[in-house]
């Protein structure tokens, strides 16, 4: 890989990993809900299951999408579904998430498989195997290099938006009214962190729509 080929993916890597999404979204949520250590089960899973989607778009299955429309749309529909889904149930959550699981969580493997239905994920992993692997004669050693440094962007992006969550989370848990914390900023971050996974949705499925080709940019 020449040193024009790895600035353009270094680019490319930090614009799309540390921008706003679906995972670092997730990730400042389940860390201002439930502390840092509490969100980064979901923080490791985003690079495990971004990595999984990469190595099949890069074996054949990123060609077999682009080839079938309606697995295309079946991607885009079920990534919105889930991405509506995640902001009502994010919209709901009024305290913080300690001892309950039940509250606020996404678990190791909802977090791997979230990925697979995360449409940016998937513009990513396509647009990384399209321009820097595909129909190249070193095609294995490319992917094999590309893959760590994508891996890590994923980790550290999604650790960045955690710490930040974090450290929000004492200051959301307020006001105290009688000594008791009324979580009432955490319901108002909620439904703002809830807003902007439906506005994501809501970009995502206007970009394809006015593409015309589904999850493929």
């Amino acid at each position: 890989m020449t040193q024009a080929e790895l600035t353009a993916l270094l680019v490319l890597a930090t614009a799309t990993s540390f921008t706003p999404g679906p995972n670092t979204t997730l990730s400042t949520a389940l860390a201002a809900n439930r502390g840092l250590r509490g969100s980064l089960h979901f923080v490791c899973a985003v690079p495990v299951g971004w990595g999984l989607l990469f190595g099949l778009c890069a074996a054949g299955l990123g060609a077999l999408v682009v080839a079938v429309p309606l697995l295309r749309w079946g991607i885009l529909g079920g990534g919105l579904a889930n991405l509506l889904w995640l902001a009502a149930r994010l919209a709901r959550s009024r305290s913080l998430a300690q001892a309950d699981p039940a509250r606020l969580d996404v678990t190791f493997a909802q977090g791997v498989a979230l990925q697979f239905l995360n449409i940016k994920a998937w513009m990513l992993a396509l647009a990384v195997v399209g321009g820097w692997i595909a129909g190249r004669p070193d095609a294995t050693e490319r992917a094999l290099q590309v893959l760590p440094l994508m891996l890590g962007f994923a980790f550290f992006s999604n650790l960045a938006y955690a710490l930040v969550g974090s450290l929000l989370r004492h200051w959301l848990a307020g006001p105290v009214v009688d000594g008791v914390a009324t979580g009432g900023r955490l319901h108002t971050f909620n439904r703002a962190m809830a807003a902007v996974l439906v506005l994501t949705a809501a970009w995502m499925g206007a970009s394809a729509l006015e593409l015309g080709t589904g999850v493929v940019a």
